[in-house]
């Protein structure tokens, strides 16, 4: 405890620059804590939207034997369809005689022909009349905050009767104990997190450990002056710690203001592809514990290791004796992490994509911390051998001087490069994490297709939907049944209800069509191991109250035709059914009406108003096209930028504070170099190449170890893209931009004015 007072009281008393130096230590501090709140609030902000979205959900009625109760209750069913790249849900809710507490959100049930909608649909709904086709009926209110998952999600409560919900579900209550759609899925969840504290976190650790090492060499110096008065070396190790966990715990206590104020600026801006209310971003106790102690201990364990060679070498600090030369360790974990990504890369170029993703899960992020790791603990090697390599061979007297100056002290090195460098390094994971969602929800496709099943809708809806404006085309596909009276057939059959002008507006070619009878549809990329000729499949045919049965036979005469290139609208085989033949007022019962149109934004958008007006209740499928997953990705993709965002203010925190703090320590050597007679451009170039050499020297390991730690990702995840050099250019113009940042940055650390009392200081 004695030691504790003493560090604080030679905080107080020893000064105006140990004061502005504490200042700037607190200020620091806070801004990383606030940076930690921020990524450690992420997953509690999903949980409050996902917990909103869990209590509007209905809980079916059900009797003792499991089978669902529709006398008397509400029924209710939802459709999800897109907006764009957003989801649009409307929930059809039809009354019954018993009551029942309405879902959060609203005062009521609807009843038919009214419609609640959600702040954001309202404001939707009055600059698109169009969309309006979606819901039968006009809106009566709005939804409250609490039945909403984010304030921009577009969803509607619909009344109607009870006849519109032949296939609806009696509902008893509302609110179950998980979200069916998470705003994001636990796997993506879980890349999140993993991508967050390689951006934020580790830079992040760096910027705490340089704001807790400021005045590094003075300090040191001071604490052997005591070490040589009679103080203990824990005691020494005490003193300082004491100082840098005072102003750890200030910092802390700050950065959860800042924290507060920076959630309810984002709360009321929002970021691209994401809104949220102010208390999802409450922060959890166990967040504000990791705040509040998890940053003061790490400062602790830093003051005590900055402080272990003052205490264990007093006099060889007092006389500034030269520095160790840094430990080759460093390397080791390099090369581990580097030989793991080494085989993943090997291995997705070869063809021979690893299949065990367990292993592959836990592996991987292993190497990329280990890369991480290594590129930190090996920099100042890398650069004092550079150093000492360039120092000798040049004729330069600024380059000289900056040379001797990393080769003395490339413990300065790690504090002023190493943020800026895995900034550089993570940058290059994001960008594989991108890729990867991007890949799993791309629609690439130049026409879209709607399945919507026929015995859902009526004759004068299907009539309806099938003169859409904006459609290519339309047909019905049929899947066999099985008849128990024949063997069981080797394989079920798809019925293709179209004509062969149909045919042709479907699919890129066709060859040998003939209208009027049976054919057989055979892909031309398809290899000749389906049908066969001659075999029979039944098909059930029906006009609502009666089924009939229809058997079909594969023909003799082939129909080649070629799939869209980028899009697959029909199977390898099938067969193609002439309207024709199919008997009159007879509707297929197990069929599926597909509808085609362009994929432009606007024509999707004008086909699925169409539908809503002609069949508002009917469930529709667009193929090849999941909004929800295009959600998620808008999700991650924000906290990604917020998380570079972040990386990017840490990395240039931590390169501006222990620039400036190293060039404060220099002003000795800068003023014993002014009174020999060094020109002011020569040390500013000194200090120019200083700063510039370590860097150059981290960044160039940092691009390729991030392209592998890209690719090793690609490589398990499992996507078409292994390997993307498109991200290449942008990777080198930002290394570029930072080493001109750090140059320009450097250009005035080197004073005008130069006080030579400085080298009789202590």
């Amino acid at each position: 405890m004695r030691e504790l007072l003493l560090g604080l009281r030679l905080l107080l008393g020893s000064g105006r620059g140990n004061r502005a130096r504490f200042a700037l230590m607190v200020v620091g501090g806070s801004l990383g804590v606030c940076c930690l709140a921020m990524v450690l609030a992420i997953p509690g902000i999903l949980e409050s939207q996902d917990a909103r979205i869990a209590a509007r959900q209905p809980v079916i009625a059900r009797d003792s034997s499991g089978r669902a109760i529709r006398d008397g209750f509400p029924l209710t069913t939802d459709r999800t369809d897109p907006y764009g790249a957003v989801p649009l849900t409307r929930v059809f809710i039809a009354g019954g005689t018993r009551e029942i507490e309405p879902p959060p959100g609203l005062v009521a049930l609807p009843r038919e022909g009214q419609v609640f909608a959600s702040p954001a649909l309202h404001r939707l709904l009055g600059a698109e009349p169009a969309l309006a086709q979606r819901f039968p009926g006009k809106e009566a209110g709005l939804i409250g905050a609490e039945g909403l998952a984010r304030p921009d999600e577009l969803v509607a409560y619909v009344g109607v009767s009870r006849s519109a919900l032949s296939d609806g579900y009696p509902v008893k209550q509302w609110g179950t104990g998980y979200a069916p759609n998470p705003t994001v899925k636990p796997a993506t969840l879980d890349i999140l997190r993993f991508t967050m504290a390689g951006v934020v976190l580790l830079p992040l650790t760096v910027f705490l450990s340089v704001c807790a090492r400021l005045s590094a060499a003075e300090r040191t110096r001071r604490l052997a002056a005591l070490r040589l008065l009679g103080l203990s070396r824990k005691g020494t190790q005490r003193v300082n710690a004491a100082e840098t966990v005072a102003a750890a715990g200030l910092g802390a206590v700050l950065g959860l203001a800042e924290y507060k104020a920076v959630n309810q600026l984002v709360s009321w801006i929002g970021l691209p592809g994401f809104r949220m209310y102010p208390s999802d971003g409450r922060l959890s106790a166990t967040t504000v514990v990791v705040c509040l102690v998890g940053c003061p201990a790490l400062a602790w364990f830093v003051g005590r290791a900055s402080a272990r060679k003052a205490a264990a070498s007093p006099l060889a600090v007092r006389r500034g004796a030269v520095e160790k030369p840094p430990s080759k360790w460093g390397f080791v974990p390099l090369a581990a992490g580097v030989g793991v990504m080494t085989g993943y890369c090997v291995a997705g170029a070869t063809g021979h994509v690893p299949t065990s993703t367990v292993l592959s899960s836990s592996l991987v992020p292993s190497a990329i911390g280990l890369v991480g790791l290594g590129l930190v603990l090996s920099l100042p090697a890398l650069s004092g051998s550079l150093a000492r390599r360039v120092a000798r061979s040049t004729e330069s007297l600024p380059l000289g001087l900056a040379m001797r100056r990393n080769e003395t002290e490339p413990g300065g090195v790690l504090r002023v490069a190493t943020g800026l460098v895995l900034l550089v390094f993570v940058a290059s994971l994001a960008q594989g994490v991108l890729i990867q969602l991007n890949e799993a929800s791309r629609h690439t496709s130049s026409v879209q297709r709607y399945d919507i099943m026929l015995e859902k809708i009526g004759e004068p809806q299907q009539r309806a939907l099938e003169s859409l404006p904006g459609l290519r085309t339309h047909f019905a596909l049929m899947t066999s049944a099985y008849d128990g009276d024949e063997p069981m057939p080797r394989s079920t059959a798809t019925a293709v209800v179209a004509t062969c002008a149909q045919l042709r507006r479907m699919v890129r070619s066709v060859e040998g069509c003939v209208d009027g009878r049976p054919l057989w549809l055979r892909d031309s990329a398809q290899m000749e191991d389906g049908l066969e000729a001659g075999d029979s499949f039944h098909f059930l045919l029906g006009d609502g109250r009666h089924t009939r049965d229809l058997k079909l036979t594969v023909p003799d005469q082939k129909v080649r035709f070629h799939n869209p290139v980028d899009s697959e609208m029909l199977d390898g085989e099938a067969i193609l059914l002439p309207p024709s033949m199919l008997p009159r007022n007879v509707r297929l019962t197990q069929a599926t009406l597909v509808l085609v149109s362009d994929s432009d934004d606007v024509t999707v958008r004008r086909v699925l108003d169409g539908i809503g007006a002609a069949a508002p209740t009917a469930g529709v499928v667009p193929q090849a096209f999941d909004v929800t997953a295009l959600q998620q990705n808008g999700v991650v993709k924000a906290f990604l930028t917020v998380g570079m965002i972040l990386g990017l203010v840490i990395g240039v925190a931590a390169y501006l504070v222990a620039a400036t703090d190293r060039a404060v320590e220099r002003r000795p050597q800068v003023a014993a170099l002014t009174l020999l007679g060094a020109r002011t451009r020569t040390l500013r170039a000194a200090q120019v190449a200083q700063v510039v050499s370590p860097l150059v020297v981290g960044l160039v390991p940092a691009l390729v170890v991030g392209k592998m730690a890209e690719s090793s990702y690609l490589v398990i995840g499992g996507g078409p893209v292994l390997w993307d050099g498109a991200g290449v250019p942008v990777l080198l113009a930002c290394a570029l931009g930072v080493v001109i940042v750090a140059a320009v940055g450097a250009l005035p650390l080197s004073g005008r004015r130069i006080d030579p009392e400085l080298i009789r200081r202590d």
